[in-house]
């Protein structure tokens, strides 16, 4: 695979997608599968990061109550009354696990305006109106700004938001790297076949070895 893939990570940033509580609440519509055992791995991940002093971003989805921001899929159940990720509600908070002290909230009036709210040192939330982390937001140039070429990816679920954000960051020309094990929902053919598309597939443990001492642990499938 040619250089253009490998990821850097002296200029790496952490991508956490959709850790929110209501993708872990029992009963929730939106509860991910695997959330016990990607959990801990994306609290260690994000544990590294913020050791290195690398940037990390949550980026989180926010559904108005007249369904007016909401995907065509779920429009139609929140127009009438399914009360999920609501802007200032608890569901919509980030997990305790993923923050930087618990004390943090959301400011939905921040993000709902397209804004980054920081939350910790080189740390970020911002909203994402659709799968993508990169659709209609300003990460894109967020990231350039800090001169990251390098996306390192976790959280729930990959079958919709991280999926959606690994094809939007290659089209990009980012360097991604992908951790499967701290990602719900990311079954083993369908992170093959993003191998093949450049894209590093490492195990936690590998990608925290990576960013602490050495190289790359995995190539590109």
């Amino acid at each position: 695979m040619a250089n253009y893939c490998v990821p850097d990570k002296g200029k790496a940033a952490l991508l956490c997608i959709s850790a929110q509580r209501d993708f872990i609440t029992p009963g929730s519509p939106l509860r991910a599968c695997g959330v016990r055992s990607a959990l801990p791995r994306m609290r260690k991940l994000l544990d590294a990061f913020r050791e290195e002093g690398a940037p990390v971003f949550h980026s989180v989805r926010l559904y108005k109550a007249d369904g007016s921001n909401v995907d065509a899929c779920r429009r139609q159940a929140v127009e009438e009354g399914m009360r999920i990720l609501m802007p200032g509600t608890l569901g919509a908070e980030l997990i305790d696990e993923v923050k930087p002290s618990a004390g943090v909230r959301l400011d939905p009036e921040v993000l709902l305006a397209g804004d980054f709210q920081p939350i910790g040192e080189n740390e970020f939330v911002h909203y994402r109106p659709r799968w993508g982390a990169f659709h209609d937001t300003g990460l894109e140039a967020r990231l350039r700004e800090l001169e990251v070429t390098t996306l390192v990816i976790c959280g729930f679920s990959f079958s919709t938001g991280g999926r959606a954000s690994v094809y939007e960051a290659s089209a990009r020309d980012f360097r991604i790297v992908l951790v499967a094990d701290a990602l719900c929902n990311a079954t083993e053919d369908s992170v093959r076949e993003l191998g093949r598309m450049g894209v590093y597939l490492m195990d936690s443990a590998n990608c925290m070895s990576w960013l602490g001492n050495g190289g790359p642990r995995s190539a590109a499938a």
